[in-house]
């Protein structure tokens, strides 16, 4: 018995301590397992708060969309629509071509329309005068006072110069005086080379470079400008002349018997030397007191028109002229 006792004893602590490690192993599996869901639920539950935070995002693009659209007016489409698109009906007949499209306009800005190729030509065809007729003007006006002024007193001295001497002799001491200018300070510009030991040059090099042939062009247009003139001039005399016009005959006329006085109290290039006194001191005067000039003008304009009607109605056959 008590061999049987011993013998079973060391089986049965065998026995006990592997119960207790397959208990601690079960307990080891279950923490794991219990440790794996919990990690596995925390996983799940980041992924639907992702999720729902998408969604969100999604939805309230859509609604500021939706929105959007709604304040579009009806001719225009708005830049991307998420709906789905429906089928169109099966159609025999041919396609018709698609309209013109407007602009689409921008979330944060107005469609910028561009200007068509007739708006672009009238704004191109702007009229600017051209500079031939601003320089005069300007000298006219004493815009410039030392340029206009050299160029008046340039022509007052040859036109008086003219009254005084012949006109061969006027050209012959102004050939000779531009000469005495040039050949001086060709010399003097020579010797001064001399001495200081440089290579200037020619002092007229650049003007002697220069080129100063008249374009084919310019002489063509002018020329033209002339002739149309002097073709309109020819035709008036003729119509005068020929008496065409009675009333317009009898004014040319008394405007020829004027000019016989004043022929006989000056000769041309006196008038010239007015013209040109007045040419270059009444735009002054009229800018300074245009107001004034302008009434006693339209003054004076009226008694003469009163005075040519009244010669009308009593010549026989002169009808004034319809406006």
């Amino acid at each position: 018995m008590d061999d049987q006792i011993s013998s079973t004893t060391p089986s049965y602590g065998l026995q006990h301590e592997e119960e207790e490690e397959h208990r601690a192993d079960k307990h080891v599996k279950t923490l794991l397992d219990e440790v794996t869901d919990f990690s596995l639920r925390e996983a799940e539950a980041d992924v639907q708060e992702v999720d729902d935070d998408i969604l969100d995002l999604a939805g309230g693009a859509k609604d500021a969309l939706e929105r959007h659209r709604s304040t579009l007016p009806r001719t225009e489409e708005p830049l991307l629509d998420f709906s789905d698109p429906e089928p169109e009906p099966p159609s025999s007949s041919k396609p018709e071509p698609e309209a013109a499209k407007p602009a689409l306009i921008g979330a944060f800005g107005d469609a910028t329309t561009k200007p068509t190729k007739s708006e672009e030509k009238e704004e191109k065809t702007t009229v600017t005068p051209s500079k031939s007729s601003c320089s005069l003007v300007d000298l006219l006006y004493w815009r410039d006072l030392q340029r206009t002024g050299v160029v008046f007193g340039a022509s007052l001295f040859l036109l008086l110069s003219l009254s005084i001497c012949s006109i061969i002799s006027v050209l012959s001491y102004v050939a000779l005086a531009l000469l005495s200018v040039t050949i001086s300070f060709r010399i003097y510009k020579g010797i001064l080379q001399a001495v200081q030991k440089s290579e200037d040059g020619h002092p007229f090099k650049m003007y002697l470079d220069k080129d100063i042939a008249i374009p084919t062009e310019t002489v063509h247009k002018y020329s033209d400008t002339v002739l149309v003139h002097i073709n309109t001039v020819v035709k008036e005399l003729r119509r005068l002349f020929l008496v065409e016009d009675l009333v317009d005959s009898l004014k040319f006329a008394v405007l020829m018997w004027i000019l016989t006085y004043v022929g006989a109290l000056f000769n041309g290039l006196t008038l010239l030397i007015l013209g040109l006194i007045g040419a270059f001191s009444w735009p002054v005067v009229y800018e300074k007191h245009q107001a004034q000039i302008d009434h006693y003008y339209g003054l004076v304009n009226k008694q003469i028109k009163d005075v040519v009607g009244k010669v009308q109605a009593k010549i026989p056959g002169a009808k004034p002229k319809t406006e």
